[in-house]
């Protein structure tokens, strides 16, 4: 039996530029992850299956295809051989949401039967274009490490982040990422500031982050006015430093001074919205 986590990734940041001809638009975001994700187990079957379970399962119950499965029969394809496993997804995480989900949920299906495999049996590279093949967000959602993304996801430059304490707050609400996309109207575009290599302090990071913007944040509002509920009420808290929405939405988080300031007011927020999904977290 293999288990592997996918976290949820978090975009600190997120600029937007031109159409491309293939359909996707030009991003520029800097990524990071959670200490929070959904859990794949894998196990020997006589088939490939997928069972999902855990408080998000039934929002996936109605899905003809899975993004777990996809990849599953794309490595398949790859290693040219069987995969006769029973999969099992804990679905803890919102669905549709701006933290990665699916696409996490992808990524780390291809993870764990790489590490099932001798590596001189595999060519990282293959598995990484498939990753690329499967979602703008799946290929950093497979390396699974903090980075700066370009083009359409496809461009991952590693960037040092310091350890973040962060709420991550979704107020019950699903949103499309095409429909958002279809909303934007203000974008930053690509190119505007130098790539960041990493940071020094959590002081460092606040501050670049100071001159950046979530472009999808204003389309989602609009489509999900609960959004600006969030963000204000991350606003109000004590020592918080930055709040924003993540991805598409409608997902948002807020960066504190440390973990005591963070879980404080995760717990506050919960005991005033329980409807909300609500977890304290290191990013």
């Amino acid at each position: 039996m293999l288990r592997v986590r996918a976290p949820a990734k978090i975009n600190l940041c997120l600029h937007v530029g031109e159409r491309r001809s293939d359909g996707y638009h030009e991003l520029e975001s800097l990524v990071v992850f959670a200490d929070v994700g959904d859990d794949l187990v894998l196990e020997d079957a006589s088939d490939l299956s997928l069972a999902i379970e855990g408080p998000f399962a039934g929002a996936l119950s109605g899905e003809a295809d899975n993004m777990v499965l996809r990849a599953a029969r794309g490595v398949a394809k790859i290693a040219k051989r069987d995969l006769n496993k029973r999969i099992t997804l804990t679905k803890n995480l919102p669905v549709a949401s701006g933290i990665g989900g699916g696409s996490a949920d992808a990524g780390a299906t291809i993870r764990a039967f790489l590490l099932e495999w001798p590596r001189d049996e595999i060519k990282l590279a293959d598995f990484a274009a498939l990753a690329g093949t499967l979602g703008a967000d799946v290929p950093v959602c497979f390396f699974g490490q903090n980075a700066w993304i370009a083009g359409r996801g496809d461009e991952i430059y590693r960037c040092e982040v310091p350890e973040l304490h962060a709420v991550l707050i979704n107020p019950g609400t699903s949103l499309s990422t095409r429909d958002v996309f279809e909303r934007l109207k203000a974008r930053t575009g690509t190119g505007v500031i130098e790539r960041p290599d990493g940071f020094g302090s959590g002081a460092d990071l606040i501050e670049f982050l100071g001159v950046t913007r979530n472009d999808l944040e204003a389309p989602a509002l609009s489509l999900a006015p609960e959004i600006g509920a969030v963000l204000s009420v991350l606003r109000a808290c004590d020592r918080i430093r930055l709040a924003r929405m993540s991805g598409s939405g409608a997902t948002c988080f807020g960066l504190f001074d440390d973990a005591a300031s963070a879980e404080e007011a995760a717990a506050k927020i919960a005991s005033e919205n329980p409807n909300w999904w609500i977890a304290s977290t290191i990013l």
